[in-house]
């Protein structure tokens, strides 16, 4: 099963089109250098004024590429924004980066070294010379997620997200933990997994602190836990992954037929109101802007039509030209609007005009053909 799982995250892998870098950045915190992967998002563009989502891997000898795979696909189906992942390469150094006092259950020595060389060092650098955004997702497994908890207890913390596979935890961290969850003033997503046949003394410390975890009322702290069957210490990484990230970005996925059905009909203003609202709370939460997506546009657009609401398809079209100005879909939401209210000139006129842009995901010059011999059609009758 290992072996299977990580053929199919390198053959993934090898199927993208993103951009990999690998980087040696030499650290004045920690006096000696440190390897880096970095992967960024398919279309990255140096010069471009979008920002995407910062991802920090610890363990990024065998942990970048199952995250990588992951973002890539799940950004590729619009499920997720592209993001910046950079792996910390650690395989001669794991036990020193993650060393904490048992006395006090934090880092120490060369713990805390590491520990300040990613905020202070790491992410600074990486913001300065990609375009990564304020929002920023740490992934972990076993030690290094333990580690991860520490940036928790900072006055503002350096990450939003927490990916948690399988967390050795420190002595004594999960009640502090739980303290700290009651007082987050922020945002936080605190993704958490183990397995049926995880390693025992792990299993038994995660699942104690998620009975402590689920019991915790902040509207602020995003907690989800996972508890694989037929999975271990190792293989629950390639289920917990996808499962952290659908998690964590489950506001930003498009609109579902569930989501069409149960909220936008439901909604007691317009289906353009509620999108808008959507997605300003996509920015609210994630700290950054999505581009209105076409599956959004037509989810809208049948919603108007189901409640004869003709004003918000004229709304649609200004939305869909603002969004997709060189695309067909602006004159086909405008002659949709005239076609209803039975202006079949103008509905015609606009159908006709869009022959000469460009085609959309579900916009092409078939459909806009189809439209316009119906009415060409209906008008000779």
């Amino acid at each position: 099963m290992k072996k299977i799982y990580f053929f199919l995250v390198v053959l993934v892998s090898s199927l993208t089109y993103s951009q990999v870098i690998n980087e040696t950045f030499d650290s004045a915190k920690m006096m000696e250098k440190r390897g880096l992967k970095i992967q960024l998002p398919r279309n990255y563009k140096p010069d471009s004024k979008e920002v995407y989502p910062l991802v920090v891997v610890l363990d990024g000898d065998y942990l970048f590429e199952p995250v990588t795979g992951n973002v890539d696909y799940q950004s590729y189906w619009n499920d997720m924004p592209d993001c910046i992942v950079v792996g910390i390469q650690q395989s001669e150094t794991r036990d020193l980066d993650f060393y904490y006092s048992e006395e006090t259950d934090f880092p120490a020595h060369e713990g805390a070294l590491f520990f300040e060389f990613i905020g202070m060092e790491l992410i600074p650098y990486l913001e300065e010379k990609y375009r990564a955004s304020d929002f920023r997702i740490a992934v972990g497994h076993d030690m290094g997620a333990n580690f991860l908890n520490y940036y928790l207890f900072k006055d503002f913390p350096v990450f939003d997200a927490y990916i948690m596979l399988s967390p050795d935890f420190a002595p004594g961290i999960e009640p502090k933990l739980a303290e700290r969850f009651t007082t987050l003033q922020h945002e936080t997503f605190y993704y958490l997994a183990t397995a049926e046949e995880d390693i025992s003394r792990l299993k038994e410390s995660i699942e104690k602190a998620n009975k402590l975890f689920a019991t915790i009322s902040n509207e602020k702290l995003h907690y989800k836990f996972d508890n694989f069957e037929d999975t271990n210490h190792y293989s629950l990484v390639g289920q917990g992954i996808p499962k952290a990230l659908n998690s964590i970005f489950y506001l930003y996925k498009p609109i579902s037929a569930k989501e069409y059905k149960e909220e936008m009909l439901t909604y007691s203003g317009s289906a353009m109101e509620y999108l808008l609202k959507k997605y300003e709370a996509i920015k609210g939460l994630y700290g950054f802007e999505k581009k209105v997506i076409e599956n959004d546009l037509r989810a809208v657009a049948a919603a108007a039509k189901k409640k004869d609401d003709f004003e918000t398809i004229k709304e649609l079209s200004k939305l869909a030209r603002k969004e997709y100005p060189d695309s067909m879909i602006s004159a086909y939401y405008q002659g949709l609007y005239f076609e209803e209210e039975g202006n079949m000139k103008k509905a015609l006129q606009y159908y006709q005009s869009g022959l000469l842009l460009e085609p959309s995901q579900f916009i092409n010059k078939d459909i806009l053909l189809d439209k316009i011999y119906d009415i060409q059609g209906s008008e000779g009758n």
